[in-house]
């Protein structure tokens, strides 16, 4: 399966919570070291210490250290160390150590698991380092080191004295301390650095006792009981608003910091998946640019709230980033929560809507490829802006159309802006990388559904009425609303498409991804797909199919061979009325054309020999090259079925082009069936990176610049030669890739013939796209081609395969 932008699995194991990870080797910078620690560190820092672990009255089971990192760059950790010294040291006394790797984002934790005791009942989140240092509960000292061998410091004068120490926290009785020791730690309490981790080398000002809360580097934190850490909640409110922890940039000006009795009204609970809920002031400040609604992240527990409570909440402010690595915009949430309901039955603050008069018509700010994080929001003047001011807040969209149908996970888009480009069908169309269609959003249901069950629908169908919930920001996806309350169904009855009938002096040749197609998928998806072959593309002459798996697909044992899935599905489409179809193909290496794992996917040409013939030519192999032999009308393929260069460093992990050569009324035609190198590993459109890179392009330009080599040899031996180039090139027909493929016109890209609104073959994050193209050689005039895009998946909620079918009749 492919997808437009970043393509990755859609598993829902349990969500992981990420802030930027703890290494990113491309960005580690070494931030100089203090000179000694009566300099304050401005670099990383001992931001928690708990030496409680496991014993009597815990409820978690290791001791911990948690490093802060409060500069603007990632501090390297390799060759780093914690240390430890008890807090009265004697003459046979020695520092203990644990080494680290790796490095601390830029306003990152790093968490480092010490030793467990005989109690507790709560693990750790998973720690970025460990060791077995058994912390003391009440008295002792920590220090970050520069190197790995232990200090032999033993007075806070010589370890002042010591260039290696690059902070120290000494807590209790502590003879060895920064300043004053930092006092109440315990059993059921933890040392912690306060606002922005400030170090002002006196650790009885910069530290407080209070509640453990681990935070890993992940941005994840333990599960605790009831939603928080089994501490009493806050009595009375803070001083801090959300929208002060929310800030005016996509980052939380507060990060890391434990904020107390932070209040609001419960908007929305979550109670699957990442558990929490949404609370919202609903006291605004002046300030567009600042939310007024947070996440509050419970974990695992459910939370002991519900819609419309007053809440008072202290909790540790934390970014996720739902999938940094792909380039996700960050979430601001309230992490190790604890949480106090003051009264219940109150007025949720009014919903925000989202429409014409307020969605921009310009995306986002552009960085020059560098992260947005850090600019100011202007909400008025960009949509996703406008989507991050309002992060964590009720909002609604009132009598929106659906434009991305409903898929196995109960999720769909709909568009909230009516000037987004609408496809002929009721979806919105995308015709370049800067008409990226602001008014796209996710909706997904807080709702049970035995109370209201996810409604199923199509491209084209509408929510009336009201639909609102928190804004929420989705891993596999953009902003989402979790909505508290859908709109009522209207049923646009769409229709899946049927092809124009061809004319028995036309070749048809129609291209079709079925999505990881072996013997062990369902009867139901072989019948469907054959339906499609046979109903809907009206049995064309010549088929190619991309993504054929090997007989046991995803089985990973060397099996290569696929002649049982293609029998199997030459089967279904007979049994649907379709033609005794003939087939070729080349079979891969194992494990060397990409895809799912074990399913060795390739190409393969499906024909009707009552309408036209293959030209077998020997010679043909999975790392044999094709050629072109002969000139003018002895024009040949010297390998037919053959592949196109396969040793080829464009061809790495990727599927090889397959050609065929055909004759149909004693014409040749040759014939390509092609899968280029997914999307996988480009940042998406909504990136926090503008403008979001596309990495995966690179290798398609290869792909697409070795392609075009062998069409623009094919017709050089013969002008007039008759080339088809179709199937899924994972690219759209304003790209990099294309361009290549059609440079000095050697081939036609026919999806362009199209009106506008017609121009897709796949739908991915409500967004109506090419991936799929036929193109054919300058001898083929516009006159004697009729192409269509046949809409019978990518716009439906039950689908055969996620991508829609083509097919081109031409006169040869």
């Amino acid at each position: 399966m492919t997808k437009s932008t970043a393509h990755r699995p859609r598993s829902r194991r349990k969500l992981l919570r990420a802030t930027v990870p703890a290494a990113v080797a491309a960005s580690l910078v070494l931030v100089p070291l203090p000179g000694a620690i009566a300099a304050p560190s401005t670099g990383a820092v001992i931001a928690e210490v708990y030496g409680g672990g496991g014993n009597s009255g815990a409820t978690l089971k290791n001791d911990f250290i948690e490093l802060g990192n409060p500069s603007g760059a990632a501090f390297g950790l390799s060759g780093y160390s914690v240390q430890y010294l008890t807090g009265t040291p004697g003459a046979s006394s020695q520092w203990g150590v644990t080494q680290l790797t790796g490095s601390i984002a830029p306003g990152g934790r790093y968490l480092v698991a010490e030793a467990a005791g005989a109690g507790g009942t709560v693990d750790l989140p998973a720690a970025d380092a460990s060791g077995n240092l058994a912390l003391s509960g009440t008295s002792g000292t920590v220090a970050l080191v520069s190197g790995t061998t232990p200090l032999t410091c033993k007075t806070a004068a010589d370890c002042a004295a010591d260039p290696r120490v690059v902070d120290l926290v000494g807590f209790g009785t502590a003879v060895v301390r920064e300043g004053s020791p930092v006092t109440g730690a315990s059993n059921t309490a933890s040392v912690a650095r306060g606002s922005a981790l400030a170090d002002t080398d006196d650790n009885a000002a910069d530290l407080k006792s209070g509640a453990p809360t681990p935070v890993n580097g992940k941005g994840e934190a333990p599960d605790l009981p009831d939603g928080g850490s089994g501490s009493t909640g806050p009595t009375e409110p803070g001083t801090v608003r959300i929208h002060d922890i929310q800030g005016a940039t996509r980052l939380s000006p507060k990060t890391g910091k434990t904020i107390s009795g932070v209040p609001g009204i419960v908007t929305g609970v979550r109670t699957y998946g990442s558990k929490g809920f949404w609370m919202q002031d609903p006291n605004p400040d002046a300030d567009p640019a600042t939310s007024e609604g947070v996440f509050v992240y419970t974990g695992s527990a459910t939370p002991a709230v519900k819609v419309g409570d007053a809440v008072l909440v202290t909790a540790k402010v934390a970014e996720y980033y739902p999938n940094y690595n792909g380039g996700s915009q960050s979430i601001t949430e309230l992490t190790n929560p604890q949480v106090t309901v003051v009264s219940s039955g109150n007025q949720v603050p009014a919903p925000v809507l989202l429409d014409d008069s307020n969605i921009p018509a310009a995306y986002t700010q552009d960085a020059a490829g560098g992260s947005i994080d850090n600019l100011p929001l202007k909400p008025a003047d960009y949509a996703l802006d406008l989507y991050e001011s309002l992060e964590g807040m009720n909002v609604q969209v009132v009598h929106v159309r659906v434009v991305q149908a409903t898929d196995k996970y109960n999720e769909l888009w709909v568009d909230a802006r009516n000037q987004d480009r609408p496809t002929r069908r009721g979806g919105v169309v995308y015709l370049g990388y800067d008409q990226p269609n602001p008014g796209r959003l996710m909706v997904q249901s807080l709702v049970p559904a035995a109370e209201q069950p996810f409604p199923q629908l199509n491209v084209g169908d509408e929510l009336e009425g009201v639909t609102a919930g928190p804004l929420d920001y989705n891993q596999f996806g953009g902003y989402t609303i979790a909505a508290t309350g859908l709109g009522q169904v209207w049923d646009s009855k769409l229709q899946r498409e049927i092809a124009d009938p061809a004319k028995p002096s036309q070749l048809t040749i129609a291209t079709y991804n079925v999505e990881n197609l072996d013997p062990s998928d369902p009867d139901e998806k072989f019948a469907q797909l054959a339906q499609g072959v046979v109903t809907n593309l009206r049995s064309p002459d010549i088929v190619t199919l991309e993504e054929i798996q090997d007989n046991n697909g995803a089985v990973n044992d060397g099996t290569v061979d696929a002649s049982q899935t293609v029998a199997k599905f030459l089967a279904a489409i007979k049994a649907a009325g379709g033609p005794a179809y003939d087939w070729r193909s080349v079979d891969p290496e194992n494990g060397k054309d990409g895809g799912e794992p074990g399913g060795n996917i390739r190409q393969v040409f499906l024909f009707n020999p009552d309408r036209v013939s293959f030209t077998d030519i020997a010679g043909g192999g999975s790392t044999t090259a094709v050629d072109v032999t002969g000139t003018g009308k002895r024009t040949s393929l010297t390998a037919s079925p053959g592949r196109i260069d396969p040793g080829n460093e464009a061809w790495n992990s990727s599927r090889k082009p397959l050609v065929g050569q055909f004759s149909f009324h004693n014409k040749p035609v040759f014939v390509i069936a092609n899968h280029f190198n997914s999307k996988g590993g480009d940042q998406g459109i909504d990136s926090r990176f503008q403008a979001p890179g596309r990495s995966s392009e690179v290798q398609r330009i290869k792909q697409a610049t070795v392609e075009q080599a062998f069409v623009a040899k094919l017709l050089a031996a013969d002008k007039n030669a008759r080339v088809v180039s179709l199937g899924d090139f994972n690219d759209y027909q304003f790209s990099p890739a294309l361009d290549a493929l059609t440079k000095d016109d050697v081939l036609r890209d026919l999806v362009i013939q199209l009106p506008e609104r017609e121009r897709y073959s796949y739908v991915y994050q409500g967004n109506s796209q090419v991936l799929d193209h036929i193109l054919v050689s300058p001898t083929l005039k516009w006159h004697d081609v009729d192409y269509e895009v046949v809409h019978i998946n990518s716009e439906f909620a039950v689908q055969a395969s996620d991508h829609d079918p083509q097919v081109v009749r031409i006169k040869p």
